[in-house]
């Protein structure tokens, strides 16, 4: 898709955090960016409280660092807006370079979901700043340890897939259907989701039509 298109107005943006939504879900994607559907958990509001913390809208300098917090940024190759927790600015011999840092209430996950959320602000931030960004980093408060993730080609692949899959579900309209997994017992909106309900009355509908022919 972004092969057709040199950049996309601010009307086309999606959420850089749509992007994690699609990974867990596709449905849960659809639900919230297409029918603004969200509810708090108990996953949801830790989320919450640490990022009270970082995003703020504000920066400090303490020797070669400076440090912003809350910085807000787009892409317009992409299609992209979004804010970075934290963003450093490291004064070295060779130049600057550029960190984003982005916090997380848990631990690491299995999934790409949260390196796909960071790559995604080191597009915008590339596009914003004339800059290459090689690396960017997590903060997971359960372990109280930082992580640095390298951006390399194959994470930058993905994430521009995901982006234009998501792309693909928001443009539609339409929210893709309910398929029940152990990840949905985690999930903020399943009350509204009802994926076990769907599956049932999918199965319901396709009897019906059986019997009725």
């Amino acid at each position: 898709m972004n092969g057709l298109r040199k950049e996309f107005s601010e009307d086309e943006f999606i959420m850089i955090s749509a992007l994690q939504h699609y990974i867990f879900c596709p449905r849960q994607c659809g639900l919230i960016h297409i029918d603004d559907v969200w509810q708090e958990n108990l996953f949801t509001v830790r989320g919450e409280i640490l990022h009270e913390k970082v995003d703020n809208d504000t920066y400090e300098t303490r020797g070669n660092v400076k440090t912003v917090r809350g910085l807000r940024i787009h892409s317009y190759k992409y299609g992209l807006v979004g804010r970075c927790d934290v963003v450093e600015f490291i004064q070295t011999s060779k130049g600057q370079e550029i960190l984003p840092v982005e916090f997380k209430a848990g631990e690491p996950k299995e999934d790409i979901s949260d390196k796909v959320q960071l790559c995604a602000q080191v597009l915008c931030l590339e596009e914003m700043l004339n800059s290459k960004i090689n690396t960017a980093a997590f903060f997971y408060g359960k372990i109280r340890r930082r992580y640095n993730v390298e951006i390399d080609n194959p994470l930058r692949k993905q994430t521009i897939e995901v982006i234009e899959k998501v792309r693909e579900i928001i443009s539609s309209k339409i929210v893709p259907t309910a398929e029940y997994s152990t990840k949905c017992r985690n999930c903020s909106i399943q009350s509204v989701c009802q994926p076990k309900a769907m599956n049932k009355r999918r199965l319901h509908n396709y009897i019906k039509e059986l019997y009725s022919e």
